[in-house]
């Protein structure tokens, strides 16, 4: 029986979407922040609640889905990207948001992490990089910085670590977003608009790991330090950043080069304008490199491409097959061809 309530139609606030579960991370650690930033954009989609599933894999990230009063998926470690691909195709009108981690998605999970990108279902991925596995207890991750000394690289990290964004374009990714865990405003923004993507949209979140890695995203969220190393993006608007607005970011050649407006005759009109819809990801993926502190850290949606989603081209060839098969049951496949009575 149908309920007669349509659910669609509610006014869902915050409050409705919050779990009535202990929160267990540590005192300090961004993801409370993440958290209500999800929970400030939930209430805003339209969407009816029993229509939300939180999917994730393993680690303190992946805890989500207790925290959230939806329905969801504690996964198994890098597995995240399958269940909720598979979760989309079989019911596309579910808002399916998987929570994941720099070590559970780039690590054990990252042959899933880059076809989730390449095939573009319509989900949400929210990446939490602290470079450190955290709920481990500090080993180094696939995005911990070379030369960083923890509990598995005593002489400090020998290896070349992964640019998430960079990763995903090189997947043929659609759409990729940047944020920073202190700025819950600019979270709920860019979630919101990752929700409206159509497609994969993935958003990595500079997130702080107050035990094992404090402070590894402090040039970038420091309050002393943050107006000089942020540049938040914005479509068709010039790229401006610094504590009055004074410096800019122009394309000389094939590169990216930091300036200061009014010097060398340098104009609003010389400074490089976001276009985040262009298909050409190279610029993009320049971009995602940006870090300081030779550049500011670029925030904001750096990519968002319309692509067809991979439920809608199953779908689409599921029917395509209907209309064209000769077998519309069962009973017609068993009937077809030669058969035989055993008596």
């Amino acid at each position: 029986m149908e309920s007669i309530i349509d659910t669609a139609k509610l006014e869902l606030t915050k409050k409705d979407f919050e779990s009535d579960q202990m929160v267990k991370w540590c005192p300090g650690c961004g993801d409370h922040a993440i958290l209500k930033s999800v929970e400030n954009v939930f209430p805003e989609l339209g969407i009816a609640k029993e229509d939300f599933v939180v999917v994730s894999g393993i680690g303190c990230s992946s805890r989500f889905p207790y925290y959230m009063n939806t329905y969801g998926i504690h996964g198994i470690h890098g597995r995240a990207a399958a269940l909720a691909t598979g979760i989309k195709i079989a019911n596309p009108k579910l808002s399916v948001w998987m929570i994941t981690g720099d070590g559970d998605s780039m690590a054990i999970g990252g042959n899933h992490f880059i076809h989730v990108a390449r095939r573009n279902p319509d989900i949400n991925i929210l990446l939490f990089n602290n470079k450190i596995y955290g709920l481990t207890k500090g080993q180094y991750s696939p995005t911990t910085p070379k030369g960083s000394k923890t509990k598995t690289s005593p002489q400090g990290s020998f290896e070349q670590p992964f640019n998430p964004g960079e990763l995903v374009m090189g997947a043929r990714g659609k759409f990729f977003a940047r944020v920073v865990d202190t700025n819950i405003k600019m979270m709920t923004q860019v979630f919101s608009e990752a929700a409206k993507h159509k497609g994969a949209s993935i958003v990595e979140i500079l997130a702080n790991c107050v035990i094992f890695n404090n402070k590894i995203h402090g040039l970038i969220t420091s309050r002393e330090t943050k107006v000089d190393n942020q540049l938040f993006l914005e479509a068709g608007k010039p790229m401006r950043f610094g504590k009055d607005n004074e410096k800019g970011i122009i394309l000389n050649g094939s590169h990216l080069e930091v300036v200061t407006i009014g010097e060398n005759g340098i104009t609003e009109d010389d400074l490089l304008v976001h276009n985040p819809e262009r298909e050409d990801s190279g610029i993009h993926i320049m971009l995602a490199n940006m870090m300081p502190p030779e550049f500011p850290a670029a925030l904001g949606v750096i990519r968002s491409v319309a692509a067809p989603t991979v439920e809608e081209l199953i779908w689409d060839s599921i029917e395509h097959e209907k209309e064209v098969s000769p077998y519309k049951c069962v009973d017609d496949l068993l009937n077809s061809g030669s058969t035989w009575s055993v008596d």
